[in-house]
């Protein structure tokens, strides 16, 4: 059974994980707050790198050797599940709480210690945060917006900054140690989706998570439009992995956007009848509209495509998830044996 007592009756002794690849642009800073953040705390700070070539490992292997509360792992998995089950294993069981930290994103100084306070005051094994994206060029402004914007992100609760509530998933932050092992962990399977796969496991084994208002991480998103469909087809391929493994339904937001392929399929067939390609043309319409809209609220008319940007978003995710959907059916499976 999970520890759930708060306050814990242990001294608090963070483990903060950062999994990084090709980070040169982004480590530094990180490691930089990280240092500062850990004689405060009295934790320890690993860097997972899963083969990065840009200088990345040069970088660290500079504040290994200045700072002790600092130590770099090679993952030969690439991933960043087993990058942080990895470091988990390695820590041999000194500390208590997890923190897991993405290199590619900004983080406010006292990110550690807020989420250190609010184990210490809220019942619950996991806390997450919002996570509010940030553009600096056009595109990942735009890319950044969408993101942002619930006609974008479906309304996930951790896309905006929440009231504090518990929920079933969110951005993963702070994780009590003795609940990550009981359920195993991060399945190494997974290339994305692995925090929403896990946080099933964590609430089926009577785990809380809670959704903080007490800080919050900023994204940079992709850069241009084929990166972030990329992505988004990596996100609703993890996301079929998820629903198949442990035989649930998708949420009603997910289902939304699991049609937007078979809608856009569909509206092939309107050679024979124009009421074929009415679904799809609902959904752009509703996209492109919300996209105008934002674009006059906020008075930025490079916003206006940000409802070309969230059909990207929409349709790759759709794509890559009945993509996994196709693959893992074994009807197919049996057709494709030799």
């Amino acid at each position: 059974m999970p520890d759930t007592l708060s306050p814990f009756e242990r001294a608090a002794d963070p483990l903060v994980v950062v999994p990084c690849l090709n980070e040169a642009t982004h480590i530094g800073g990180i490691l930089r707050q990280l240092s500062t953040a850990m004689k405060r705390l009295g934790g320890r700070v690993v860097v997972v790198d899963g083969g990065s070539t840009d200088g990345t490992v040069d970088i660290v292997g500079e504040f290994v050797s200045a700072d002790p509360r600092i130590s770099l792992l090679h993952n030969p998995d690439r991933i960043q599940s087993a990058a942080v089950n990895l470091a988990v294993a390695q820590d041999g069981g000194r500390a208590t709480h997890l923190i897991r930290v993405d290199a590619h994103c900004t983080y406010p100084d006292d990110f550690c210690d807020v989420l250190m306070q609010q184990a210490k005051s809220v019942y619950a094994d996991s806390i997450v945060v919002s996570m509010i994206a940030e553009g600096a060029q056009p595109v990942q402004r735009i890319n950044a917006a969408t993101q942002n914007a619930s006609f974008g992100n479906g309304g996930a609760a951790h896309r905006h900054i929440p009231s504090g509530a518990y929920v079933a998933h969110g951005h993963h932050a702070l994780m009590k140690i003795a609940a990550f092992r009981a359920v195993g962990g991060y399945d190494p399977s997974f290339t994305h989706n692995e925090d929403a796969e896990l946080d099933y496991r964590l609430r089926k084994a009577g785990s809380r998570i809670w959704l903080t208002n007490a800080t919050a991480i900023t994204y940079h998103p992709r850069t241009s439009f084929r990166a972030v469909a990329r992505q988004y087809f990596n996100y609703g391929a993890g996301r079929a992995r998820n629903l198949i493994k442990h035989q649930v339904r998708p949420q009603l937001r997910q289902a939304k956007v699991i049609m937007v392929a078979p809608a856009v399929a569909m509206a092939l067939l309107a050679p024979v009848h124009w009421v074929f390609v009415l679904p799809a043309a609902i959904w752009a319409f509703y996209c492109l509209f919300s996209g105008a809209r934002m674009a006059m609220a906020q008075r930025d008319p490079l916003l206006v495509l940000s409802g070309i940007a969230a059909m990207i978003m929409h349709f790759a995710w759709s794509l890559g998830f009945w993509q996994q959907v196709l693959r893992r059916s074994p009807k197919l499976q049996r057709r494709a044996a030799p």
